[in-house]
C-alpha cells in the first residue's frame, strides 16, 4: 500500500533533523579531539617527548619541618639543623648491588646503616626513597651529585635533623625523637603516610611524644620526572607542607640549668612551681642523659651504661618517681583533723617516744619523745606521735580525701611521659588491691606519710602551692603554641577554712625559722624572702625490735640503697608566696641534712633570678655557698647533668 505524500514528507524532515543532530555531535567531538591533540602535540610536546623516551613522573612526599620548642624566655630548647643524606629508590635503581658498589667507591658507607637500608629496600614499596647514608659531609654529597648519571635511583638530599642544644638539662622534660619503629606503627590505627618513610622521626618520650600532634606538621608533595635510567631529570612542581607548631614551655632555662647543676652527684628530683599561674619553672631529675644520643640510634655501649647506672638516669623521677612522702604529709593529716573538728590548734598530745595501738608499738623518730606538743610544735619538730593520735581520731577516709584535695593520689595532666598518680589509700582501695581489710595500724602509718601512701615530687610541689595559696593550683608546662597563650593553672579556691590554713602555714614557717625547727639550718636570712617549709624522711626498710633495742643503725652505716629517702617542701616568700619547691633525694638519709639545703638554694635562685647575695644565707654557710656558686657557675655553661638526720 502506497504511503500518503504527506507522511513521506514528514519522515524525510525527521531524517534530516536527526542527520543534522548526529552530524553536529560528530563535528563537535572531532573538534574537541582536535583541540586535545593540539594541546598534547603543541603545548605539552616537550613533556611528552621525554615521556616517549620511557620517562615517567613520580610523586614524592616532602617531610615537614618539626616545630621548635622554646623556654619561657624564648631560648631554643629543641631545634632542627640541616643534615645531608643520600637516598635510593629501588624500582629506579635497577641492579641495587651494582649501584651500591659504585656508591661505595665514592663515599664511605656505614655497614650497620647499609644493612638496615638494604632490608628497607627489600620490604618497602619500590617507589619509597630509602636513606642509604645519613649525616654525610658536604664533600661526600658533592661527589655523589657529580656522579648521579652513573647512579640510577640515587639522590643526594638536604634534610633536617633534631638537635637539643641544652642536652641533658631538658632530657626528661622535652624527651627526644627517633625513627618510627614497628611498635610505633602497631599502636596507630591508620598511620600517616609520613610514618612509612624510612627513618622518619617522631617523638619517643616527653613533650616530643605527648605533643606529637602539634610538633609533627603535615607533609608536602613534589612531582619529579625520572628517565629510564632512574635519574631525576627535573622537578615539575611542588606543594609545600605545613611545618609543625612552635611550642613555648613554662620552664625558665636559667633556673632549670641551675637546678640540674645543684642536683649533680645525687639520685634526686626537684620541682619548682609558680604559685600564681601553676607554671613549672623547673623540673629536674638527676642524673640525666644526652637526648642527642637517641636521635639517630644510641649505641649498645652507651645504652647499657645508662641501664647499669644505679642512680637510674632514664626515668624522670620528678613526675614518674613515687615515694613515701614521710613527714611532708603531716600538713595533710593536720588539716584533715582541723577541718573535721578533731583537734584545736592549742590542744596538746603527750609524746613519750611511742604510741601503743592494737598491741603494736609505733615509734616516734625521737626515741626519748617530745613531751607535750601542740599543732605548731608537732610540725616544727616533726613529732610522729601527735599524728598517730590524729589518725585515730580522724580516720583514713578523711585523711585520704584531704590528700586528694591537695593534689596527692590524683593524676595531673601534663604532656610528659608516665606522669604518676601516686596513692592516697582508702579502705576500699586496700580491699580491692590487696584483698585485705584495712586495720588501724594502716591509718597510723599513713598519718606520717608511710605505709601505702605514695607521692611524686611534682605532687608534693603542687600540695605545697595549694597550702600556700588556698587555691587548686594545677601545673602547666605548655605556655603557648605558635604564640597563642594556653590556659594557666591558677585554680579556684579549695574551700578550706582560712584560719586552719593560716595555722598550718605558721607552723611551716617555724620549721624553717625557729631555732628548734627541723629545717632551721637551711633557713633564708633575707627578710623579704623568708620561707615556710617542711622536712621529711621516708624509710625504705623495716626496723626490727631487736635493732631498736640495740640502737637504730645510722644511715651513714648502711649501704646506699637501704638508706632513707630525704625530702623537703617549701614556699616563699612567706607573706606573698611566689614559688613552691619540692626536693627528693633518693637514699639521702635525712630531709634536714640532704634535701633542705638543696631546696633552700633552689628557692633563692628562683626568687632572685640569679645567684643570690651571700647575705641571704646564714653566716655559717656563706663560705661554702661562695665555693658552691663558683663551682656551679663553671658547671652551668655546660650542656646538663650527666652521669653520675631525721625528719
Amino acid at each position: 500500500m502506497r504511503r500518503p505524500t504527506r507522511d513521506t514528507a514528514q519522515s524525510q524532515r525527521k531524517i534530516t533533523r536527526r542527520g543534522l543532530i548526529l552530524g553536529g555531535a560528530q563535528a563537535g567531538f572531532v573538534g574537541l579531539l582536535a583541540l586535545r591533540m593540539r594541546h598534547l602535540q603543541v603545548e605539552q610536546a616537550d613533556q611528552y617527548r621525554l615521556l616517549a623516551d620511557e620517562n615517567r613522573i613520580n610523586i614524592r612526599l616532602i617531610p615537614p619541618a618539626r616545630g621548635r620548642i622554646f623556654d619561657r624566655n624564648g631560648l631554643v630548647v629543641a631545634e632542627n639543623i640541616p643534615s645531608y643524606r643520600i637516598t635510593m629508590v629501588r624500582e629506579e635503581a635497577g641492579d641495587i648491588d651494582e649501584v651500591i658498589a659504585r656508591l661505595a667507591r665514592l663515599i664511605e658507607l656505614d655497614e650497620a646503616e647499609l644493612e638496615s637500608a638494604l632490608e628497607d629496600l627489600k620490604e618497602l614499596r619500590g617507589d619509597t626513597p630509602v636513606t642509604i647514608a645519613d649525616r654525610v659531609s658536604w664533600e661526600a654529597i658533592s661527589r655523589v651529585a657529580v656522579n648521579t648519571p652513573s647512579l640510577p635511583g640515587v639522590t643526594p638530599e638536604v634534610g633536617l635533623s633534631r638537635h637539643y642544644p641544652l642536652a641533658a638539662d631538658y632530657a626528661h622534660i622535652v624527651g627526644y625523637v627517633g625513627p618510627v619503629s614497628d611498635r610505633d606503627l602497631e599502636r596507630i590505627d591508620a598511620p600517616d603516610a609520613l610514618l612509612l618513610i624510612p627513618r622518619f622521626q617522631i617523638g619517643k618520650i616527653g613533650l616530643e611524644s605527648r605533643r606529637e600532634d602539634l610538633l609533627r606538621g603535615y607533609a608536602g608533595t613534589k612531582r619529579v620526572e625520572v628517565n629510564a635510567a632512574g635519574r631525576v631529570m627535573r622537578e615539575l612542581d611542588r606543594r609545600e607542607g605545613q611545618a609543625g607548631a612552635d611550642v613555648q614551655i613554662s620552664v625558665d632555662n636559667k633556673l632549670q640549668t641551675y637546678v640540674s647543676a645543684r642536683l649533680e652527684g645525687e639520685s634526686a628530683a626537684a620541682v619548682v612551681i609558680d604559685c600564681d599561674s601553676g607554671d613549672l619553672l623547673a623540673c629536674a631529675s638527676a642524673p640525666s642523659f644526652d637526648p642527642n644520643l637517641f636521635v639517630r640510634g644510641i649505641s649498645v655501649a652507651d645504652y647499657n651504661a645508662l641501664l647499669e647506672n644505679q642512680y637510674r638516669p632514664l626515668p624522670n623521677k620528678a613526675v614518674q618517681g613515687i615515694y613515701p612522702p614521710g613527714s611532708t604529709f603531716k600538713m595533710i593529716t593536720a588539716l584533715a583533723a582541723l577541718e573535721d573538728g578533731q583537734i584545736d590548734v592549742n590542744e596538746t598530745v603527750y609524746c613519750p617516744g611511742h604510741l601503743e595501738v592494737s598491741n603494736r608499738r609505733f615509734h616516734c623518730w625521737k626515741r626519748a619523745g617530745h613531751g607535750n606538743v601542740n599543732l605548731h610544735r608537732s610540725l616544727r619538730e616533726s613529732c610522729d606521735v601527735f599524728y598517730y593520735e590524729l589518725a585515730l581520731r580522724t580516720g583514713i577516709e578523711k585523711i585520704s580525701a584531704m590528700a586528694k584535695r591537695l593534689g596527692l593520689g590524683v593524676p595531673h595532666e601534663l604532656p610528659m611521659t608516665s606522669v604518676a598518680a601516686g596513692l592516697a589509700p582508702t579502705k576500699d582501695w586496700k580491699l580491692a588491691s590487696k584483698g585485705e581489710e584495712w586495720v588501724i595500724g594502716d591509718s597510723v602509718n599513713s598519718a606520717i606519710g608511710q605505709g601505702f601512701v605514695l607521692a611524686s615530687p611534682l605532687q608534693l610541689a603542687i600540695m605545697t602551692a595549694r597550702l600556700a595559696t588556698g587555691r587548686a593550683v594545677s601545673p602547666r608546662l605548655v605556655k603557648s603554641v605558635d604564640g597563642v597563650d594556653q590556659p594557666t593553672g591558677h585554680g579556684e579556691p579549695l574551700g578550706l577554712n582560712e584560719n586552719n590554713l593560716r595555722e598550718v602555714r605558721k607552723a611551716m614557717f617555724a620549721v624553717s625559722n625557729n631555732r628548734r625547727g627541723t629545717g632551721y639550718g637551711s633557713r633564708i636570712i633575707a627578710d623579704a624572702f623568708r620561707m615556710a617549709g617542711k622536712t621529711g624522711t621516708s624509710q625504705v626498710r623495716n626496723i626490727t625490735a631487736a635493732e631498736r633495742a640495740r640502737g637504730v643503725t645510722r644511715n651513714a652505716d648502711l649501704p646506699w640503697n637501704r638508706r632513707d629517702h630525704a625530702l623537703f617542701v617549701d614556699f616563699a616568700p612567706f607573706d606573698n608566696p611566689k614559688v613552691a619547691v619540692a626536693v627528693v633525694v633518693e637514699h639521702g638519709g635525712g630531709g634536714s641534712r640532704a634535701a633542705a639545703p638543696i631546696a633552700r638554694d633552689i628557692t633563692l635562685q628562683a626568687l632572685y633570678g640569679e645567684d643570690p647575695p651571700l647575705d641571704a644565707y646564714p653566716a655559717k654557710d656563706r663560705a661554702r655557698i661562695r665555693d658552691l656558686q663558683e663551682r656551679l657557675r663553671r658547671r652551668r655553661p655546660g650542656s646538663g647533668t650527666d652521669g653520675s638526720d631525721r625528719a
